[in-house]
Parts: C-alpha cells; sequence; structure tokens
C-alpha cells in the first residue's frame, strides 16, 4: 500500500487555562493522499482551527499540550519529532498555511511584495531580483491587477479580496504538496468568497496540492472537496465522500448542519433552520455522545457511553448509536438503508 501524504492519527490537543483543561481536540484520525481535498466541517468552537495549527505545529505549548499519543505523519515522518531546520522547511517548502484574517496575518510595517519576496529566499536560492520577478508573476497568477505598483503596497491599502489573494500566492510561491485552508473566505461577500474558491481550486490542480479546507459553510465545499469530516465538540463525528455526505447524511448532527443551508428553493415564507442548544463544555466533556444534549432521537445509552463507529459506504462512516437499534427511529431519514448495504 502507497504511502499517504498526510496520516494524522488520534489526535489529541487540551489547553491549559485558569478554569482547567479544555480539551479542544479528542482522538481526530484523518488521512489525505497527493492531489486531494479534504473539508474538515462544523460549528465554531468544534475545534477545526486547533487541527489545523496542530498540523502545521503552530499551537503555542504552553498553554496548549499535544498528547504523547498524538500523530501528525507527513510522508511517513512525525511532524512533532521534527528538529528546528527539518520544522523550517516543512512550514512553506512542505505544507503552507492560508489563514482566516489576512489582515491580521500580513505584516502591516511592510509591503505585500517584500512579505511575499521573504517567504521565497528563505526557501529557494534566488537572488533578490529573480525573487522580485518571481513576486510579480504570482501575483497576476492570483488575479492581482497592475502587480508593479501592488508590489509596494501596504496590506491597509488593498481591499479584503485582495489580501486573501497575496495570502494565496504566499502559500502556493514555495509549490508546497499540502496546503490548509483555515477559513479563508469568511470575512468576504459572496462573490468575492467564489472568486477565491475558483482560484483556490485551479491553483491546486496544477500543482497537484494536497488542500485541507476548514470551514462552517457546507455550502463553500460543495464544489470543492473530494472528501468530508464534520467535527463536533473535538471529533469528527462522521467522514465520507462529498457525494456521500451530502446526499446520504448518516449522522443526526450533519443532517441538520445540512437542513441549516439556506436553499434558493424554499419558500419565502420558510423560517431558516436551526440547531437548538449550545456545544458540550469541553472542561468537562460527556462520557457519551458529544451530540446528546441536542439531538432529538437522545437515548439512555447515549448519555452513558460514546457510540461506536459504523461503516456504510467503504469510506462512509459516522458515530450513532441508532444504528445499533434493529428497527431504526422512523422518523429519522438519514438512518434509511439503501438496498445495496
Amino acid at each position: 500500500m502507497s504511502e499517504k501524504l498526510l496520516r494524522v492519527e488520534n489526535l489529541r490537543v487540551s489547553y491549559h487555562t485558569y478554569a482547567g483543561e479544555v480539551q479542544a481536540v479528542r482522538g481526530v484520525s484523518f488521512e489525505l493522499d497527493q492531489g486531494e481535498t479534504l473539508a474538515l466541517v462544523g460549528e465554531s468552537g468544534c475545534g477545526k482551527s486547533v487541527t489545523a495549527r496542530s498540523l502545521m505545529r503552530l499551537n503555542k505549548v504552553p498553554p496548549a499540550e499535544i498528547k504523547p499519543e498524538s500523530n501528525v505523519l507527513f510522508q511517513g515522518q512525525n511532524i512533532y519529532q521534527f528538529d528546528a531546520a527539518r520544522l523550517g522547511r516543512y512550514r512553506g517548502q512542505d505544507a503552507a498555511m492560508i489563514f482566516q484574517d489576512a489582515m491580521a496575518a500580513l505584516n502591516p510595517t511592510m509591503t505585500i511584495g517584500r512579505q511575499v519576496v521573504e517567504t521565497l529566499l528563505h526557501h529557494q536560492a534566488l537572488s533578490k531580483k529573480a525573487a522580485r520577478e518571481q513576486v510579480r508573476i504570482l501575483l497576476r497568477q492570483v488575479g492581482i491587477s497592475e502587480p508593479d505598483r501592488r508590489f509596494g503596497q501596504y496590506p491597509h491599502e488593498l481591499s479584503g479580496g485582495m489580501r486573501q489573494r497575496v495570502m494565496i500566492a504566499m502559500a502556493f510561491a514555495n509549490q508546497p504538496r499540502l496546503l490548509i485552508a483555515d477559513e479563508p473566505t469568511t470575512a468576504l461577500d459572496v462573490t468575492i468568497q467564489a472568486q477565491i474558491i475558483d482560484l483556490m481550486k485551479e491553483l491546486q490542480q496544477a500543482h497537484q496540492t494536497a488542500v485541507i479546507m476548514i470551514t462552517h459553510d457546507l455550502g463553500v465545499v460543495a464544489n470543492l472537496a473530494q472528501k468530508i469530516a464534520v467535527m463536533y465538540a473535538g471529533t469528527i463525528v462522521e467522514r465520507g465522500s462529498s457525494r456521500e455526505i451530502f446526499y446520504r447524511p448518516r449522522h443526526p448532527y450533519t443532517n441538520m448542519l445540512l437542513e441549516a443551508v439556506p436553499r434558493l428553493d424554499q419558500p419565502e415564507d420558510k423560517e431558516l433552520a436551526s440547531i437548538a442548544g449550545t456545544p458540550p463544555d469541553l472542561l468537562n466533556p460527556p462520557p457519551g455522545c458529544p451530540f446528546c444534549s441536542r439531538c432529538r432521537y437522545c437515548m439512555d445509552i447515549c448519555l452513558k457511553e460514546r457510540p461506536p463507529v459504523y461503516q456504510f459506504e467503504p469510506d462512509h462512516q459516522a458515530d450513532c448509536w441508532l444504528y445499533a437499534l434493529d428497527k431504526p427511529a422512523a422518523d429519522a431519514p438519514f438512518t434509511r438503508r439503501n438496498d445495496h448495504e
């Protein structure tokens, strides 16, 4: 069996606060092939961004603690065993990250051209002249007009969409094999969101880059991701192909997320769906299913024990006690089995 580009095994991340230990990520596992896109979706606070930062070793330790049983393997090597030199090559050369807030991620005291030049010079043996020319090419590739003029501008002189394009140029500057995009379209209007997604997709296909897209918006990843992992309360509760997740969701949380996506064909007077209740306190996570307090199908066993992983399609799994029933709940459409199962 060929080695996966990225393999995350039992990732556990806690934050030690004055109130106690916050178990932000609790046993997350997934894998990714070259050129593949995985979307990590879920509500704010479910552990998506902590997972993303863990893949780049960006969590500040302390207060963060990466549990010893956690493994993040890039081409078979555990990134948590990298020394400083190897970690420096991994960040930016092997893997890159697009952050949620481009204004906060970019240095406000440096021109955008200089910032991208430094990214190139840090990882490639280029002259400053060659690096500056390469940056102009990159800016043009990401759709920034007048690259010569933009080269000398500061982040505050650019629009939100332009700043995000600069972040994408920096991320792809050294043609990394893995790109992690943490909510890259959150603060942008819908038209610019679509442009940014199309740009990322185009660059990914050109460079055969593996992408992990972090988002709370299922609509954003519909035409981008081949695989989706649904996170809740620091765990992955369902994973599968994009088609399986959208058309055959198996977990009540995934089903409710999909119901909450606005639809153009729904009646004007119909209220938007929402998920009642709040996520559990990760200072003291529940012993059973983390979604049980908000689930309309919650049973006694859901409160006491974590559900096992149930397999549906070869790559489609969900954690839900409903599938242990001889006859699943008749009013739960996501439990209906297909003829071929």
